[in-house]
């Protein structure tokens, strides 16, 4: 499998959110690069922190998506509870996952932090087990350490 260049990509997502202080805007625009960038990837997007302990759907490229996790449940969930990447191999083999898309068997999710707080998380999905390397959850990491520095609401 291809390498990602996650320095382009972070560099690409710098690019295109330059100037924009709408969040949903660059959150759309940036789900969409990296659902172009990366291969063997069939969900892209953000879940949002919209009530205490629960994420909401938000901008996303692929197939219809769950609309709420609770913290601590799933992989979504999980990340948001536990503030750490999560790089799951088969989600099949993951306790409590969430099959929002059956196609889906691999994922990574990045929590998104601002200020001490989750504020939502970034999560993308391979229909191939074990799509994700570490490599590839550091640079989403890096990039998710990027989406952080957004204009998110206080």
């Amino acid at each position: 499998m291809k390498n990602t260049d996650y320095n382009l990509l972070l560099s690409q997502a710098k690019a295109i959110t330059a100037g924009e202080p709408d969040l949903i805007a660059n959150l759309s625009n940036l789900s969409a690069l990296v659902y172009d960038t990366l291969a063997d990837v069939n969900w892209v997007g953000f879940y949002l922190t919209r009530e205490p302990e629960t994420l909401v759907l938000g901008p996303f490229q692929g197939k219809v998506a769950c609309l709420r996790i609770a913290f601590g449940k799933g992989v979504c969930g999980t990340a948001a509870a536990t503030r750490t990447t999560q790089r799951v191999i088969d989600v099949h083999e993951f306790a409590g996952h969430i099959a929002c898309d059956s196609a889906s068997n691999s994922e990574v999710v990045v929590p998104l932090i601002v200020n001490d707080v989750v504020v939502g998380v970034f999560d993308l999905d391979s229909p191939s087990v074990g799509r994700f390397s570490e490599e590839d959850a550091a640079g989403l990491t890096q990039l998710g350490r990027f989406i952080e520095t957004l204009n998110w609401p206080a």
